[in-house]
């Protein structure tokens, strides 16, 4: 066992003997000291580990003690032990960051716990959370399969969420390999799922199949608005359900989460397809026909396929015979969102407000151009922090925190989610044929794998059909499309960046959260 140090400082530290012996038997070093004085003396020249600190010493208290202590070394653990149970000493050495607070008489196996939890808690975390993945990794290879139900899927994605999470938080992370694998294998099989029942959903109309992303303001938001003063429809373009696990602690300072719900996009899981389909409720052959002034389906532009969301959504509103005031903002530049945070009190009149968030998108883009973002975004976890950062640092807090002032209701939901492309699949198609990485539209599509869904008829997807000759290919797992000439050029650039577009739990299953404010 690595040889740890502590200090000990009590003015009644003789008194204390048994406890020091009782530390020293379980392989620690106990350095002790009888006043304040010395322990800062001590803290200066030499390294601990842990500082046990008395708050009732003569001449200079634990407090005083502790605040030197940090000014040296903030991150220093120190445990603060007294006989006092007043609450305003306890406020003020919780509030100075210590790492533990005893009340005196303290038992020898209290002091052990202590040091467990700040010097083994993490070797501890990994034993347990690596012990308990092992035991549910069999339970969740049993329950897959691709006969399993839209619910079933929603369940076992919320494990493999769950997981990720888990074994972020470990030291050694042996078990995320195996994790990985696993995820493949269960998109290997939601493709097939997703192959086989998506078509039938778009047929269906009863509780059979899953809410769907085009139903979203029908069957959610609508019907919050005979209730509510006010509703406030947040929408972070790319938002995965892993991100949303990483920064509901952040909301819940404001916030009572009311409902929590996975709901599912539609194919392809991109912003033209989707996001239009949310604020039009309509699925994208429908919106083709009815408003074919408003809806580009492919184009190079990409901000030019969602310029007609506040019309689709006017729209909505009034096929559903709903008359209110209501907003529509789209923030994409970090000024516009500041801006927006400090004026919010100018539409929070309004029965309806949307905002979109376009950050989670803009992040995902930028991995593939921008050397930093790539170093900074390189794996999940990584992705999954700098998206919890934003929350926490940037302006959509600030206008969270004004929605919550104002007592309003809040529904946070994305249009899609995104993946980690790894492997390429080679494919040709015409000089129409579209960009995107992860689903292909056009005539005479070439490819030589099978790790793709193929419909060669896009009207039984609800897709329109340009020509008589367009199908549509799906990538799944983590594959991504690549065109023959520059290969390995293409390959290079694109390969470990955030995608989006195809057929993946992690594109097509998506969070639906409706708060209060506290």
């Amino acid at each position: 066992m690595e040889k740890y140090r502590f200090l000990w400082a009590d003015d009644e530290i003789d008194s204390l003997k048994p406890h020091i012996l009782f530390l020293e038997k379980k392989g620690y070093t106990i350095v002790t000291v009888n006043n304040g004085y010395d322990a800062i003396k001590l803290c200066e020249k030499e390294l601990f580990d842990i500082v046990f600190l008395d708050e009732q010493m003569i001449g200079i208290t634990g407090l005083e003690v502790l605040g030197e202590i940090k000014k040296r070394n903030p991150n220093l653990s120190v445990v603060m032990i007294t006989k006092s149970e007043e609450e305003h000493i306890m406020e003020t050495a919780i509030g100075s960051q210590i790492s533990d607070y005893l009340i005196k008489p303290v038992h020898p196996n209290q002091i052990l716990s202590t040091v467990k939890k700040i010097i083994d808690q993490k070797r501890l975390v990994t034993e347990v959370i690596n012990m308990n993945y092992q035991k549910d990794f069999q339970s969740i290879n049993f329950s897959m399969s691709d006969t399993l139900t839209h619910k079933e899927w929603i369940e076992i994605y919320k494990k493999l969420v769950y997981w990720d999470l888990e074994i972020q938080k470990t030291e050694d992370k042996s078990m995320y390999e195996i994790l990985e694998s696993q995820k493949t294998q269960a998109n290997a099989l939601f493709a097939k799922f997703i192959k086989k029942q998506y078509p039938t959903w778009l047929k269906q109309t009863n509780a059979e199949r899953p809410l769907m992303i085009h139903e979203l303001f029908k069957k959610k938001v609508f019907p919050l608005l005979k209730t509510a003063d006010s509703v406030f429809v947040i929408v972070i373009d790319n938002l995965r359900y892993d991100q949303w696990e990483m920064i509901e602690p952040i909301l819940s300072q404001y916030f009572t989460i009311q409902e929590k719900e996975l709901f599912f996009s539609i194919l392809p899981t991109t912003t033209a397809y989707a996001r239009n389909s949310l604020f039009s409720g309509l699925l994208p052959s429908d919106m083709g026909k009815e408003y074919p002034g408003l809806w580009v389906s492919e184009s190079d532009d990409d901000e030019g396929k969602n310029n007609h969301e506040s019309e689709f959504l006017k729209h909505n509103l009034q096929r559903n015979k709903i008359d209110i005031r209501y907003s529509y903002n789209k923030i994409i530049k970090t000024n516009q969102g500041i801006s927006f945070s400090e004026n919010i009190h100018n539409i929070a009149s309004a029965k309806l407000n949307v905002i979109i968030y376009n950050f989670v998108d803009m992040l995902s883009h930028a991995k593939t151009d921008n050397a930093m973002i790539q170093e900074l975004a390189h794996d999940e976890a990584a992705y999954r922090s700098i998206v919890s950062s934003w929350v926490e640092h940037s302006h959509i807090l600030e206008t969270l925190k004004a929605i919550a002032e104002k007592k309003a209701k809040v529904i946070i939901t994305t249009d899609h989610g995104t993946v980690m492309v790894k492997k390429p699949i080679k494919i040709i198609g015409y000089k129409e044929t579209n960009t995107n990485l992860r689903y292909k539209q056009g005539k005479n599509l070439s490819y030589v794998d099978s790790k793709v869904v193929a419909i060669p008829n896009p009207e039984s997807i609800c897709l329109p059909k340009t020509n008589l000759s367009t199908s549509f290919v799906f990538a799944t797992e983590d594959y991504f499309f690549a065109y023959p000439n520059n290969y390995n050029q293409y390959v290079n650039l694109y390969k470990n960046t955030f995608q989006h577009g195809g057929i993946s739990l992690e594109e097509m299953i998506i969070p639906l959260i409706l708060m209060e404010p506290k």
